[in-house]
């Protein structure tokens, strides 16, 4: 057995645990590497009955929230385009509503204290009705906007209508011209079209089953209409993982990424935050993104490593279980221990017209380290402190990528003869020699200098 036949073993054998413990009718799940699905399978069968039709790759099932990352990319292409700003309030695009006064950032990172669902009956497991309704409907406003993450299906209902009216056509049809259509998600689709799973429930005591309803949610439908197959939701992580296809331009993608509030847990640590439409993970110290889905009948995943775009989707219909998370943790772990991704051979590739701004720097009598990685001049070691890489934007230039220096300007000045004096980081002075009295700094040297 090669290597790769060892894994995909392994993977096979995770999935069908996964399968037979967390008692699903079925499940497929495929992993995403360098933008291509290197793996898929499937256990189970659709009816959940011994000998039943199997589950395949072709196969639909419903991604539930998952939706709702194709609308915050929608929107975000709005947004990329000079046709809203993200601080715009709600009824600036669509008057009328309750919602009118939470903003468009609010509203796509659940920060806008908007009721989690509907007034009526259970919208998941019934018929929806039209934007109109839902807005005449009273609103509860949980928390004020801005205060705290709050999930809100209803906040992507109104996405979903933003999008209509800026489009003037239905949302799904946004979705499918502006996203699906272009990446070839031939196989996704607001309803179940050809080989579909059935929505069922396990019954918690005993392995019998249970039929959930199918139905269009209607103006609800934003926060989880849509069905996909294994194939399509690869391809939606692979676009996560940055292959946009020109759709979306990189430092768009990494802006959704970035978590903008915390999922408060009391007495957990937090792990988890939500960005523009993503969900954002940090398991120790890993940055991951993507999103969980779940409606009546279906359970879906998806979530990449942001640091090297391996990424993992799961999708299974039953109502209810912890298995399919323990299961996506474990694919990628097999995936990365039996087939590590290649090592670059170092190579020298740094500027040397760059050495006299490495070494030693003084910021008053604060120590750090100036080094250079790969285009990066990086002062101390990001993630501890004040340590952050830099950007070069002009000639004596730079701009900081991380932490608290993020965005702010880092200048090189120079004496008359050419030859560097000091650094201007934000205001901060960082001299060769601690309080240097020939570079200028802010507040005087005192005239007695060390005593």
């Amino acid at each position: 057995m090669t290597t790769a036949d060892r894994t995909t073993a392994l993977l096979d054998h995770a999935l069908a645990s996964a399968q037979h413990e967390g008692r699903l009718p079925s499940v497929v799940a495929g992993l995403v590497r360098d933008g291509e699905l290197v793996w898929h399978g499937a256990a189970g069968t659709l009816d959940g009955r011994a000998g039943g039709p199997a589950a395949d790759a072709d196969t639909q099932y419903r991604m539930g929230s998952i939706t709702k990352t194709f609308v915050a990319v929608c929107v975000l292409r709005l947004r990329d385009a000079g046709r809203l700003d993200l601080a715009d309030r709600f009824e600036e695009h669509v008057p009328g509503s309750a919602l009118g006064g939470v903003t468009l950032e609010q509203l796509l990172t659940h920060a806008g204290g908007t009721q989690a669902e509907t007034h009526g009956p259970w919208w998941e497991r019934t018929p929806g009705g039209d934007w109109d309704s839902l807005a005449a409907s009273p609103a509860g406003q949980r928390f004020r906007a801005g205060r705290r993450f709050h999930y809100s299906n209803v906040g992507y209902a109104a996405l979903g209508r933003l999008l209509e009216a800026h489009h003037g056509t239905g949302w799904a049809d946004v979705v499918h011209s502006e996203l699906l259509e272009p990446l070839g998600m031939g196989r996704t689709t607001p309803r179940p079209t050809g080989r579909a799973a059935p929505g069922l429930a396990v019954h918690p005591f005993a392995d019998v089953l249970h039929v959930e309803p199918e139905h269009d949610a209607g103006a609800m439908a934003p926060a989880g209409q849509l069905w996909t197959t294994v194939g399509d939701l690869a391809r939606w992580a692979a676009f996560l993982a940055g292959d946009t296809a020109g759709l979306l331009d990189a430092e768009t993608l990494a802006e959704m990424c970035e978590p903008h509030h915390v999922v408060d847990e009391p007495g957990q640590p937090w792990t988890g935050a939500h960005g523009l439409g993503w969900q954002v993970w940090n398991v120790d110290g890993v940055r991951y993104a993507g999103h969980g889905g779940s409606m009546p009948g279906f359970l879906a995943g998806l979530r990449v490593r942001l640091e090297d775009g391996d990424g993992v989707v799961t999708l299974t219909n039953t109502t209810s279980s912890t298995a399919p998370r323990g299961l996506a943790e474990r694919l990628l772990q097999v995936l990365g221990e039996n087939e590590p991704r290649p090592v670059a051979p170092w190579s020298a590739t740094g500027d040397p017209g760059l050495l006299e701004l490495v070494g030693t720097w003084h910021w008053g009598p604060a120590t750090t380290t100036a080094t250079l990685a790969g285009e990066h001049l990086v002062l101390g070691e990001p993630g501890t402190g004040r340590g952050s890489r830099f950007a070069r934007t002009g000639e004596d230039t730079w701009v900081g990528l991380d932490g608290y220096y993020t965005g702010e300007p880092l200048r090189v000045l120079r004496r008359a003869d050419g030859s560097v004096s000091h650094l201007d980081l934000a205001s901060f002075r960082f001299t060769r020699v601690p309080y240097d009295p020939a570079a200028d700094i802010p507040g005087g040297v005192d005239d007695r200098g060390w005593h």
